[in-house]
This record gives structure tokens, sequence and C-alpha cells, in this order.
């Protein structure tokens, strides 16, 4: 049977049979590598969700985007964000907004994904970038913001950097909430990674929780290295004269270019 793409719906179907797997992508290309294969779910930048070539390369990919509640403005800003980036091909909004930002969003049914654990728009409030739920209070507070989200109308949250035991018992506490595990275990209902983690691209300091399957960073090296060396070998042969060759250019007919010389009449000195 035809892979098709998953509803908001299907994917609350699936809670306790499978986990999903989610990637963050940031060009067609990543796309068009998800989707080939067979990733469930991707978190993509608005506009590549704009571009008109994305459902051509992932038209299966279940698609959330979002933005950064502190740069949307206003809650009818933030609506008519969200409603724009869906009528693009977006199937659900991102929100690290407040409770009251996402049940106004999920009332005019906006599919909302929202955040706890390691919120990086808020980790000034968790202590900085690190864990969050190690002790049993913060354990029960994640779990309350997972019952507020449920309740405001989010279908799913992503859980960042969270233990492990902590994201089981909350995942297998919520009916009808997802959660999305980005560093907190395999207990949630999705994996989370971004791709440039898997694909080894940076060469910063990689997130425990990450795994690299490929070194882009080396191969990125290799390509500039011969970038570099093609580019020199350019200029050099342009400064001796072996650039261009006959083959690279074409020529006048005789008769044309004496014609041509005539009505120019004689070069300046």
């Amino acid at each position: 049977m035809p892979r098709t793409r998953p509803t908001v719906a299907d994917l609350r179907a699936l809670k306790g049979k499978r986990q999903l797997t989610m990637l963050r992508i940031f060009t067609l290309d990543e796309a068009a590598a998800a989707e080939e294969a067979g990733i469930d779910i991707v978190s993509v930048p608005p506009e590549l969700i704009l571009n008109p070539e994305y459902r051509k390369v992932a038209p299966t990919l279940f698609s959330m985007s979002g933005l950064d509640h502190r740069e949307a403005g206003t809650r009818e800003d933030y609506l008519r964000f969200c409603g724009k980036l869906l009528v693009a091909g977006a199937d659900a909004m991102y929100s690290s907004a407040g409770i009251d930002t996402v049940r106004y969003l999920a009332s005019e049914h906006i599919p909302i994904v929202g955040h706890v654990g390691l919120v990086p728009s808020r980790a000034t409030w968790t202590g900085g970038f690190r864990a969050v739920g190690k002790t049993a209070d913060q354990a029960l507070a994640l779990y309350r913001e997972c019952q507020a989200y449920e309740a405001a109308g989010a279908f799913a949250v992503e859980i960042e950097v969270v233990p492990e035991e902590v994201a089981t018992e909350i995942s297998r506490r919520m009916e009808r909430l997802l959660l999305w595990s980005m560093g907190a275990g395999a207990g949630c209902d999705a994996q989370y990674l971004f791709a440039m983690d898997i694909l080894g691209e940076h060469k910063d300091h990689m997130p425990r929780h990450s795994k690299v399957y490929r070194n882009f960073a080396a191969e990125y090296d290799r390509l500039q290295r011969e970038r570099v060396a093609a580019f020199t070998e350019f200029r050099t042969d342009v400064e001796t004269g072996r650039f261009p060759e006959e083959r690279h250019i074409l020529h006048m007919a005789p008769e044309e270019l004496a014609s041509l010389k005539a009505a120019l009449g004689s070069p300046k000195a």
C-alpha cells in the first residue's frame, strides 16, 4: 500500500503502539532524504514550508513548523502566521508561548505542539542549558505542565533533556497528548534528532542525546580543499595563458572579421 501523509488523528492512534521517528531538517535535500528514508515527522523552518518545491519532494512527511513566540507579535499575529503556514503545507505548528496562547490557537483548530523540559527560549527559568526534572518536585511540575498542555488543546509536546524515567512515567499517564523525545529516552511516542547532528555536519559540542551516523563535516572539509584547489588552478591557467583553450571559444568567419576591421579602422596606438 502506498505511504500516505498521516494526520493528527493517525499519530494519536499510534500512541503506545510504536515509536515514531522525527527529524529537524533545513533543506530540500534533507526533506527528500527524509521522505525516501521513511521518516514519520519533521520539524521544518517556515521558509522551507513556504518553498513551493517542498511538498513535491516531501509529500508524506508530517511537517511541523513554527516561530519563536518572542518574535510572533500579538496572538492575532501568531494566528495569522499559523494559518499562512498551514495553508502552505504545514501539518502542525510548534509554540513555545504560554498556555493561554496555546489554548487560543488550539481553539481556532490549529494543531499545536508545545515544549517542556529544556526549552531554549525559556532556559533562564530552569537554570540554563541543562537537564530538567531530576528531582521529584521538578518531575511533578513537568507532569502538571503536560496536563496543562493537554487541557489547553495541544496534541503533542516536545520533551527535551529530561530523565528517561520521568518522561516514560509522564507519557504513560497522558491519554491523548503525544510526547516527542529529544534526549528524554525511549518511553515517549517519537524520537527526535536534528539532521545536522545525525550527519555530523558541525564541529561544535555534540549534545549527549545525539548520535552521529555520518561524518559530513570531514566531507565538507575535503570539498572545501577541492574548491580552493580548483579556483587556484583556474587562476594559474588564466595567468599562464592556458585558459581559455581553443575548445572554449568561438570564431567569426574570416570574411566577416575583415569587414569588421575595415569598418572599425586602425586601432589606437
